[in-house]
């Protein structure tokens, strides 16, 4: 997954294909406030009287006041009454609650391989082009140059606040009033939870670009406009359930010219490894439709694929983590520095900041290997002053600026016990965590509570096994290497003595 930028306005990150999840609430009617008893002031939001909204630097935030329990089946069928009525074709697949996801979609009848399901007219598409019921608040942002992301995010919340005089009303309503998702975790919780894995600096980036991006919207936007954006509607709780909605179901649709969209019913479908299918624009059926790779019997939930992603990715956009052992992609990044008492540091961080890398990179590891670019990472910060003529080499193989093969026999061995040294380091962390035991356990007397953080716990317990796993995997295999290489010098060296006492 690429890495997100500072702010959101740049990124282009962009979560493959839909995910799962989603009873409406009463309608809202405004809080009373200063700003809305003035007269020719548009309101285009509106919050419960009831509903107090924590402050935007909430590290503790509550659910919207809208959506619905995330295994809501009601919500989902008023959806797709609602949608039939609106243009959507007879479905062969209907909403149930399944085993993999809470809620999916699964066959009322047979499926063929090959076929193709959905056929969602644009008009039923979420898009930075759509239409908003506040008018004004969308020609702002649109005069300010904010991108899609931001744009849909904040479309969202627009039209959520509006709830019955929303065109979307039943869409939101079938949405998850706390989608699943890390930036719903706290600090302590991923401080306390995936101290061993690296998608824990990943969520903190994350939550960090989302948070950045409401305060630049509040800055720049937000708050010149405060008629068209009060606070008590747009604020970072309501930012970080719309942007949680966005990361687990927002599409890039290839042939509508990389259009990103939330397609409702479509984001009912749950993700499974073991498909290739994917959401695209239809331009025969002028629809947004998938094409099944199998075929599915009635009774059967159709998966179709969010993307090649390791389950850490998973974890951080959906909220959940595959089986032990069911994810072909699942991978593991290892963490690799530059020893910041070597001879050469400067010369070799000068090397990687000229081609993009810090004295720290992270490198995903498979179970079937690691990356050429992680190799000749270690290569420099193994190398010694003699080889400084080669540090740009290895500086732009390992930023993937060069696809040439870089070998050092010479540094083969130093560079291998480096790697195995980092990965050892890392499968003690995750050791740790898992054999921690009840030092780990939350101490709360609410249930909610209680329940939440075991919940919490369990998923970094499945994706720390995933990933030590992988780590167990590389580390046999360098110890072996080590071995090989190893014995080859040992008969190497008995050879030699051979031919000497031959030649004596």
């Amino acid at each position: 997954m690429a890495k997100l930028s500072t702010s959101l306005y740049t990124t282009t990150l962009l979560p493959p294909p839909s995910r799962q999840n989603p009873p409406p609430l009463s309608r809202h009617n405004p809080l009373p406030s200063s700003s809305s008893r003035r007269k020719n002031i548009i309101r285009c939001g509106s919050v419960s009287a009831t509903t107090a909204l924590p402050s935007w630097a909430s590290s503790n935030p509550r659910p919207v006041p809208w959506g619905c329990e995330i295994e809501s089946l009601s919500s989902a069928s008023d959806l797709q009454k609602w949608l039939s009525e609106s243009g959507l074709p007879e479905q062969k697949m209907g909403i149930e609650r399944v085993e993999v996801g809470e809620r999916g979609l699964v066959a009322l009848k047979n499926i063929r391989k090959g076929e193709k399901l959905l056929f969602v007219p644009p008009s039923l598409v979420i898009s930075a082009d759509s239409e908003w019921s506040c008018a004004e608040a969308g020609d702002v942002l649109r005069r300010n140059s904010v991108p899609d992301w931001p744009l849909i995010a904040t479309y969202l919340i627009s039209e959520a606040s509006l709830m019955d005089s929303s065109k979307w009303r039943r869409y939101i309503s079938a949405l998850p009033r706390q989608p699943y998702s890390l930036l719903y975790w706290t600090r302590e919780e991923l401080d306390m939870y995936l101290a061993a894995s690296q998608i824990r600096e990943r969520a903190i980036e994350r939550i960090t670009d989302v948070t950045g991006t409401y305060n630049d919207l509040r800055t720049r936007i937000f708050s010149k406009h405060p008629q068209l954006f009060p606070e008590e509607v747009f604020n970072m709780d309501t930012f970080r359930w719309s942007f949680g909605i966005l990361f687990s179901r927002l599409v890039r649709l290839p042939s509508m010219g990389g259009k990103v969209a939330l397609v409702p019913w479509a984001d009912m479908l749950n993700h499974s490894s073991e498909v290739e299918t994917f959401l695209d624009y239809d331009k025969s059926t002028k629809g947004v439709v998938f094409t099944t790779d199998r075929p599915y019997q009635p009774g059967e939930q159709v998966f179709i694929s969010y993307g090649k992603k390791s389950n850490g990715e998973l974890l951080l956009s959906y909220g959940f983590v595959p089986k032990e052992g069911s994810n072909p992609n699942d991978s593991v990044e290892l963490s690799l520095s530059l020893d910041s008492s070597d001879e050469y540091y400067d010369e070799k961080l000068e090397a990687l900041q000229k081609h993009g890398l810090s004295s720290s990179q992270r490198f995903p590891i498979q179970i079937t290997g690691w990356p050429l670019e992680m190799m000749a990472y270690a290569y420099l910060v193994v190398s010694p002053p003699e080889m400084s003529r080669h540090y740009d080499e290895m500086a732009a193989v390992a930023s993937g600026k060069r696809t040439s093969t870089v070998t050092y026999p010479e540094l083969e061995e130093e560079t291998l016990r480096f790697i195995l040294e980092c990965c050892e380091s890392s499968i003690s962390k995750y050791t740790k965590f898992l054999e921690g035991g009840s030092t780990l356990d939350p101490i709360t007397t609410n249930t909610k509570q209680a329940n939440r953080k075991l919940q919490l716990k369990q998923l970094a317990k499945d994706l720390c096994n995933s990933e030590r796993r992988i780590l167990y995997r590389a580390q046999y295999i360098l110890r072996r290497r080590l071995r090989d290489i190893r014995n080859g010098e040992l008969r190497a060296l008995t050879i030699m003595n051979g031919f000497r006492k031959l030649f004596k």
